[in-house]
This record gives C-alpha cells, sequence and structure tokens, in this order.
C-alpha cells in the first residue's frame, strides 16, 4: 500500500486517503488521478452515447462528481494510460467532456480487479450482447497473459455461454444469442484446459451454434412465407428442435456436440407446412434476443 500510495502521488495524482473496506476487510485507496492517465479496460463494451449525456446532464447540473470510479494502475509500456477502469467508463467519457482534470477512483491494489468487470460492473445493466462480447475481448486478453485453466476465471466470465456467444457476435454482430441462450446454458461448462486451447474448442462450437442457425433462419423464412408472423419466430423454431425440451430428468446429459447435433437435425427435418398461427400463440417465450 505505502508503494502504491507513492506511485499514485508519483503520477501526480493525490491520495485522499487510505483504508480498509468495511465489508472484507481489504485496503484500498481514495485518489483524485489525473484524468488523462485514465482509461477503460480494453475488453469492455462500447459506450452508450446516451447514458453519457445523461451523465453529463446531472453532474454539470448538481456540480458535484459523487461516484467514484473503481481504476487499478497497471505498469504496461505499451500503454499511455496508467490506470485502467473496469467499471466507470461511461463516468470517465462524461468527466472529460466537462472538462474535467482529475477523477476521482477507489484504486483497487490488484491489478486482476480489472477482468472482474461483469461483477463490478453496476452502473448499467448489461444485455446479452454486451456481455457476451465484454467476456470474449477479456477472453482474448486473458488468453495472451496467462497459461490458467479457463474455469478459473468462471467469476470473471460469469457463464461459459458468454464465450461462445461472443465468439458468435464478433463473427455476426445481429446474432439472436437470446433463442440459443437456454439452451447452450444446459450443455456448456467451463473447460479443464488453458485458455488458449479452450479458445480452439470454442471457435469450433461458435461455428456450429453459427452453422445451425443458418438452418433455423431458413425455417423462420418459410414461415414468413406462409403468412406466420411473430416477434417470436426464432424462438419457437428453436424451441421445437431442443434436445434438452422433454428429455427425462435422469438421463445423463448432453454435451455441446450432442446437442447441437441433434438440434442441427431436427431443423434440417422442421415441417413449416405442419404450423399453425395457433402453435406460435400457445408457445410464447422469449423474442428473438435478450436485448
Amino acid at each position: 500500500m505505502a508503494e502504491l500510495h507513492r506511485l499514485i502521488e508519483a503520477d501526480e495524482g493525490k491520495v485522499l486517503s487510505v483504508y480498509r473496506d468495511p465489508y472484507g476487510g481489504q485496503w484500498l485507496v481514495q485518489a483524485a488521478l489525473p484524468i488523462d492517465l485514465v482509461e477503460p479496460t480494453p475488453y469492455q463494451r462500447n459506450l452508450s452515447d446516451t447514458h453519457v449525456r445523461k451523465l453529463e446532464g446531472v453532474i454539470g447540473k448538481i456540480g458535484r462528481f459523487l461516484d467514484p470510479i473503481i481504476a487499478v494502475r497497471i505498469a504496461k509500456p505499451d500503454h499511455a494510460a496508467k490506470y485502467w477502469t473496469p467499471n466507470g467508463n461511461h463516468r470517465l467519457s462524461a468527466m472529460r467532456t466537462l472538462g474535467a482534470k482529475s477523477i476521482v477512483a477507489i484504486v483497487v491494489p490488484e491489478a486482476a480487479a480489472a477482468y472482474q468487470i461483469l461483477a463490478l460492473n453496476t452502473e448499467k445493466a448489461h444485455n446479452l450482447r454486451e456481455k457476451a462480447v465484454e467476456v470474449i475481448r477479456m477472453y482474448r486478453e486473458l488468453a495472451h497473459l496467462d497459461e490458467a485453466m479457463e474455469e478459473q476465471y468462471a467469476l470473471e466470465f460469469e457463464e461459459p455461454v458468454f464465450i461462445t456467444l461472443g465468439l458468435c457476435y464478433e463473427e455476426r454482430p445481429r446474432f439472436s444469442g437470446g433463442a440459443y441462450h437456454p439452451v447452450l446454458k444446459r450443455v456448456e461448462e467451463f473447460l479443464k484446459k488453458s485458455l488458449r486451447d479452450s479458445l480452439v474448442i470454442r471457435q469450433r462450437w461458435a461455428r456450429t451454434l453459427l452453422e445451425l442457425d443458418d438452418q433455423i433462419v431458413k425455417q423462420v423464412e418459410a414461415l414468413k412465407a406462409k403468412g406466420l408472423t411473430s416477434p417470436y419466430l426464432k424462438s419457437f423454431i428453436v424451441a421445437r428442435v431442443n434436445p434438452i425440451r422433454f428429455r427425462p430428468k435422469d438421463a445423463p446429459p448432453l454435451s455441446f456436440d450432442d446437442a447441437l447435433d441433434r438440434m442441427t437435425q431436427a431443423a434440417q427435418k422442421f415441417n413449416p407446412d405442419k404450423i399453425k398461427m395457433d402453435d406460435l400463440a400457445k408457445s410464447g417465450g422469449a423474442p428473438e434476443d435478450s436485448e
């Protein structure tokens, strides 16, 4: 903590207090950091212009910045910034626009906090696409830095399905991940392999999922050609080809490959001519995506 205090002062920041947090008793530093030395972690979601404008208005109106960001100090020579914030990108952007020269931050001594973004980010709820994209960006960063097993980052990644969906969103930004999320949650788990090796497996899974999606889209178009219109068409078909839907509880769990293979075969055999509007009305379910 003394060294962190010294480094912050050397960065022309100002340490305001050093304290133990009242819950876990961990040491923290509250400091005013030069705003030019602070950047968001490079793997988090993109800024929401609407949210930034709202923050600018509120901060400017009350004339106070009352919600410190969380930051960690990094020692990477290839980065201009010396501090990363895993959960303060919108506030940081708003303060920059308002002309602030410094920003108040709670500086966490452990650099690993920069990778706990989903657990720390509470300023604006993530939707499924944002979570998945953040996770895969973080995953790629960690794969370059760490030889740890994928399962060791369960807290940071939150759900294994976010990794696979993130790869799909990278390839297909308008991918309807929400339609597949309930099924994938039942067949995915964190892998007991290194991040680099696991990434190869998940890239193959993502390709398989996108190929299944191509089949599902064809059937959606066939239903539309029959005059059936509903925001639930894709979710309806995915539910129909879901191999877990009527699987006995005592049956052995399906692997990702088994589940996707069965879904692909069922999608190919799906007969749109047998579907009536009443079937759609009875199905209900979630819209095609959780965005």
